[in-house]
């Protein structure tokens, strides 16, 4: 078995809490088409599928699309072409985030106006310069230092002559402020129960760069709430995230869906399925002569 092979020593395989009568789940798949989709792609869009059809409830699709450097029509054009092939059929329009940047600066400038977000005028050289210099610095979730909060403490006169002037900034969330307005929160992973949500370890975390209009924990928790998702179902590489959109969920008023994160699919080494690394995807994998029931069984759904 090559590298790129499917592992079959992944771990459990990943099961629903069991319910007598499981209420409709309104679930999503949500890729990024930044290229094809492979098999870790399709394992999770499965398992979001069958809960939606096993209980009688919805399937939606989202493309999440609002990087116009890496994100093509093309691509979302095959991810489509693909799931239809497998039969994960989904229900109503397909939701492209790069259609809803209006919405997405709207939560931006409520947040402004309550005094939760400020701009950021630093270069990443600059932080990192900060950040080496100072001992012991914290770490967030993913590992990478956490912000020192420079721009937190600028003046506002010199705030506003930076604005005025257009300097090049981000938008962060002012984690220390949000956290006055929040009571303890928690989410319900299904396999787990209630855990308590700390976003306090994702520090000022940025909501809009300077290149991009909004983040992907602010686009992916405010369409989760219009869209009417009720089970969220992605890699347990995202659980983090999670307790930081339990925060914005809790400061912009929406509801909290249930979350089900699931394994990650690897190869034979034990890494996770990437387009990065070139993982099979589905489109070569239907070249060589595999069926839909050829794919979904590999993926191990």
């Amino acid at each position: 078995m090559t590298k790129q092979a499917v592992s079959r020593k992944a771990g459990r395989p990943f099961s629903y809490a069991c319910h007598d009568r499981p209420a409709p789940a309104t679930t999503r798949f949500a890729p990024s088409p930044t290229g094809h989709l492979h098999l870790g792609h399709v394992f999770s869009a499965h398992l979001a599928w069958r809960r939606a059809r096993d209980t009688g409830g919805r399937f939606l699709l989202r493309h999440e699309d609002i990087d116009p450097d890496r994100c093509r029509p093309a691509y979302a054009e095959a991810i489509e072409a693909d799931l239809r092939w497998l039969g994960l059929n989904w229900d109503g329009p397909v939701v492209r985030q790069s259609e809803r940047l209006p919405l997405y600066r709207a939560c931006l400038d409520d947040l402004c106006r309550r005094g939760l977000l400020y701009p950021c005028f630093c270069s990443r050289a600059e932080i990192r310069r900060e950040i080496e210099g100072a001992a012991n610095a914290p770490h967030g979730p993913d590992g990478a230092p956490l912000y020192p909060g420079t721009c937190r403490a600028l003046p506002p006169a010199e705030r506003a002559a930076r604005l005025a002037a257009g300097t090049p900034h981000a938008w962060r969330l002012d984690m220390a402020h949000a956290l006055t307005r929040a009571p303890a929160l928690t989410f319900v992973e299904e396999d787990q129960g209630e855990i308590r949500a700390c976003p306090e370890g994702f520090g000022d975390v940025i909501l809009a760069r300077r290149d991009a209009p909004a983040s992907y924990h602010l686009c992916v928790t405010h369409d989760d709430a219009a869209c009417g998702i009720t089970l969220v179902t992605r890699a347990l590489d995202l659980k983090p995230a999670t307790h930081l959109h339990r925060l914005l969920q809790h400061l912009m008023g929406w509801p909290t869906p249930r979350y089900a994160h699931h394994r990650l699919i690897t190869d034979e080494a034990g890494a996770r399925l990437s387009k990065r690394d070139h993982a099979p995807t589905i489109r070569a994998l239907r070249a060589a002569g595999a069926t839909a029931s050829d794919v979904l069984r590999q993926a191990q759904v």
